[in-house]
């Protein structure tokens, strides 16, 4: 049997799920989403990631035609119906079908939501344990006063740009520059160091605060692990003791080389371990059940 999609409170057949040529969401970009992930039917951190989603529903001023328990029943239900107990989950929002102008008051029928359920694994098992080589992306961050970072948008493109400079150089991540050169994330995960046994990540207002990020700085603070947000430099980074990055679809997977350069000894560093097992802890506790 195929996996069923959930479509404006409906369970539809993933070959049937579909939009209109005419949402906004397709058309513009105008809409926002979330991956979340579950572990043994728990849903990891899933009332954070639903209030993230409205956080930048409103922003945009989006309305979400359904209030925030029923978002997060639906989300459950669709994991039950594909028979899923560890799944990523894509939930999207879109401003729904509209003309062909911009103006989102031509959307009248309210807003689309769609949840999407499925296996991931983002990266292979090797790179946990051996790192990965990433390189600084050409493309640079959106100016954070042009695009708020943290609207969690359908509009990807400036990450997009950044990935296929990454693809470009055979590396499976690409780091992200700020308009004036400071080290903001990556395509798809954001980025710490360790330094003289400190974590550090660039300031959370230049960069979307992700859920898995705010984990690591939880277990950081729990264990008495000095943490600061700071401008950084690539210079910084090619310097570090230690580099990692998190991200739902990631966790947390070590970096061991950037722009060819070696990042401290060439090998996942004790603190990037030792935060890894934390989270995979966290996981089987932290969550929603179904």
């Amino acid at each position: 049997m195929g996996r069923k999609v959930y479509l404006n409170g409906k369970f539809v057949d993933k070959s049937k799920a579909k939009v209109s040529v005419f949402d906004h969401g397709l058309l513009y970009g105008d809409g926002v989403f979330e991956g979340i992930r579950s572990y043994k039917r728990l849903v990891f951190k899933l009332r954070e990631h639903i209030d993230r989603l409205y956080r930048s529903a409103d922003v945009i001023e989006l309305k979400i035609p359904m209030a925030k328990r029923a978002l997060i029943e639906a989300v459950l239900n669709t994991l039950k119906r594909n028979k899923l107990d560890d799944a990523y989950i894509r939930l999207v929002v879109t401003r729904g079908p509209g003309d062909l102008g911009l103006d989102p008051r031509k959307c009248k029928t309210g807003g689309v939501v769609f949840i999407i359920t499925d296996k991931i694994m983002l990266y292979p098992k090797k790179f946990y344990e051996r790192g990965l080589h990433i390189i600084s992306a050409k493309v640079r961050k959106n100016y954070k006063k042009a695009i708020n970072p943290n609207i969690k948008s359908l509009n990807y493109l400036n990450n997009i740009l950044a990935k296929i400079d990454g693809i470009k150089k055979a590396s499976p991540e690409a780091i992200m520059l700020t308009h004036d050169d400071y080290v903001a994330e990556c395509t798809g995960d954001n980025i710490f160091i360790v330094k003289r046994g400190a974590l550090l990540t660039p300031p959370r207002d230049t960069t979307l605060k992700g859920i898995t990020q705010s984990a690591v700085i939880a277990i950081a603070r729990k264990k008495k692990i000095r943490f600061k947000e700071k401008n950084m430099r690539l210079g910084e980074i090619y310097k570090a003791d230690e580099c990692f990055l998190t991200g739902t679809a990631a966790e947390i997977v070590p970096v061991t080389k950037v722009d060819g350069r070696i990042i401290g000894k060439g090998s996942p560093g004790r603190l990037t371990r030792e935060f890894l097992s934390a989270f995979r802890e966290l996981t089987r506790v932290d969550g929603v059940k179904y």
